[in-house]
């Protein structure tokens, strides 16, 4: 039986179970929920992996959830960002951090204290990932969702999972009951986009609807890619290629994501040069009050610069015609827009961070330009 929400269809969604989302591309899913909507719970994107058991697809997921928190340490652990790094002082005090937190939840306390000392020792080794385990994945499961939920200040988590088309029905059923085991013991909802459920019908379907500005995308037709250097040079994908991320969290504002190496690499770079402030990273600009609001990966907003990192699934269709949307407005708007692909990013950022300096440059009156320009030659 398949059910039809109204109102805004991420708060009327049932809680603690699995549904299968109809009436919806997956692609246009996640753009209406780019940028996170206020009400709506904090959304972790999931990319399933085939030809594995329900239970290797269960620890597959927890692994990919550990990583995110250790990514987003401290902003789950309040407090936590005046430590000054690993040892006994920062141990002792992460303990009584976690203490208070945990206070609230029984049983949460020494999975709370074991992430946290693993996230202020920045440990990125095997080994140190595999002490994690040593809490039973149920245990995992409820603390990896109250932690992913906390960092980004939202009631509740949904995981986000795109069906791959030609699934076997081993397949589909180990993928469905990985999402049962996670909805009943992470205590949150998991939606399930894309190809549906052929084998597998004790799923609710749920019929959503979607904005017209997003459903339209998937009539119009894409034009060939052109542009300024920076842009993709290639035509757009049909599918998210296998090198995407296992586990997509979403972006925090201010803040360069903490999944996306791209970007953090580019702030480190960015970080190093004077004239690069005023810089807001993943800020939301609100440019019409009946208009679908964008979210910018990276923005100088005195000098209407807009700058976006862009992942594989930036070649997806509807993906790639969102985009030469939004920027065909940010420049109606007096924006200019730059694009770069990850992999332009992080092998040769230098290059990147010069084109982002020279566009700054000619937008800021000749005393700011002339007065960088020196302090960039004596540097």
């Amino acid at each position: 039986m398949t059910y039809t929400v109204d109102g805004p269809w991420w708060t009327a969604l049932p809680a603690y179970r699995v549904s299968q989302l109809a009436g919806a591309d997956p692609q246009l899913v996640d753009l209406a929920l780019d940028p996170l909507p206020a009400d709506a719970p904090a959304v972790l994107r999931f990319r399933p992996v085939t030809g594995v058991s329900a239970a290797a697809q269960v620890a597959t997921l927890l692994d990919a959830a550990d990583r995110a928190a250790v990514a987003l340490f401290p902003r789950w652990l309040p407090g936590a960002d005046r430590l000054d790094g690993p040892g006994a002082l920062g141990a002792g005090a992460v303990r009584a951090l976690t203490a208070r937190v945990a206070a609230r939840s029984r049983g949460f306390g020494p999975f709370l204290t074991e992430l946290a000392e693993r996230a202020l020792d920045g440990a990125t080794t095997d080994r140190r990932f595999d002490a994690g385990t040593r809490f039973p994945a149920e245990v995992r499961a409820a603390g990896l969702v109250r932690v992913l939920a906390d960092a980004y200040h939202r009631r509740s988590v949904v995981l986000l999972a795109r069906m791959p088309d030609g699934l076997t029905p081993a397949d589909e059923r180990a993928v469905t009951a990985a999402a049962e085991w996670f909805a009943q013991h992470g205590r949150c909802a998991v939606w399930l986009t894309g190809a549906p459920l052929r084998t597998v019908d004790r799923v609710r379907t749920v019929r959503i609807t979607l904005p017209d500005v997003l459903t339209r995308l998937a009539a119009a037709p894409v034009d060939p890619p052109t542009g300024p250097a920076g842009r993709w040079s290639d035509p757009p994908g049909p599918t998210v290629p296998p090198s995407a991320p296992m586990l997509r969290v979403p972006p925090t504002s201010g803040l360069p994501r903490a999944d996306s190496a791209a970007e953090q690499a580019l702030e480190r770079a960015l970080a190093r040069h004077r004239w690069a402030g005023g810089r807001r990273w993943n800020h939301t600009l609100t440019w019409h009050t009946l208009a679908r609001p964008y979210r910018l990966d990276l923005f100088w907003p005195v000098e209407g610069l807009v700058v976006e990192v862009d992942g594989p699934e930036h070649r997806e269709r509807l993906r790639y015609a969102d985009d030469r949307h939004r920027d065909a407005q940010l420049q109606l708007l007096g924006h200019d827009v730059l694009r770069f692909t990850n992999d332009q990013v992080l092998s040769d950022v230098d290059a990147v961070v010069g084109t982002i300096r020279d566009l700054l440059a000619g937008r800021r009156p000749a005393g700011v330009r002339n007065e960088e320009t020196r302090h960039h030659v004596h540097r």
